[in-house]
């Protein structure tokens, strides 16, 4: 085995390269902080979702009323005999959550449920036939947190396919 050597430490300790910001710099990004900060807070009083991240994300930040009940969104399509068959969790390219987040446009147009209706059959060209395409809103019932095994299905947007809503 060859010998180790050891180097002495150096007379001289090589120091950091420090960058000093000149005062302009640093009035910048003290103001862009402050900005920053003003607008967080700004958000998080008066703030709604729409603004996040400079507003509070409700969903994180707040707590749900545990006696109130959960509404469960779901799109099912009716065939002639009157079965359901089930057009939502991305049975259509679709997912629950984004179908939810566009619910006010199917209310204020029912005939964009024939588009969801349309992707169903195209997805499924051996599937049932449908007659009909509704948007089904189902309240489960708790009681401290809990379900009580109390639900109410409330339909919410009728299209009917082929003839308009």
């Amino acid at each position: 085995m060859a010998p180790v050597t050891v180097q002495s430490t150096p007379d001289q300790l090589a120091e950091p390269d420090v960058v000093r910001l000149p005062a302009g710099a640093r009035r910048t990004r003290v103001a862009a902080t402050l900005v920053v900060l003003v607008l967080l807070l700004s958000g998080t009083l008066w703030g709604e979702d729409s603004a996040f991240p400079f507003g509070p994300f409700r969903m994180y930040s707040t707590r749900a009323d545990p006696d109130a009940p959960v509404i469960s969104t779901r799109v099912v399509g009716l065939t002639a005999a009157g079965e359901e068959v089930r057009l939502s969790g991305g049975a259509v390219g679709l997912r629950r959550a984004e179908f939810e987040g566009q619910l006010q446009r199917f209310v204020d147009d029912p005939a964009l449920l024939g588009q969801v209706a349309d992707a169903y059959e195209a997805q499924n060209p051996d599937g049932a036939d449908l007659v009909e395409v509704q948007v089904v809103l189902r309240h489960i019932e708790l009681d401290g947190g809990s379900t009580t095994g109390v639900t109410e299905d409330r339909v919410l947007v009728t299209y009917r396919l082929g003839g308009g809503s």
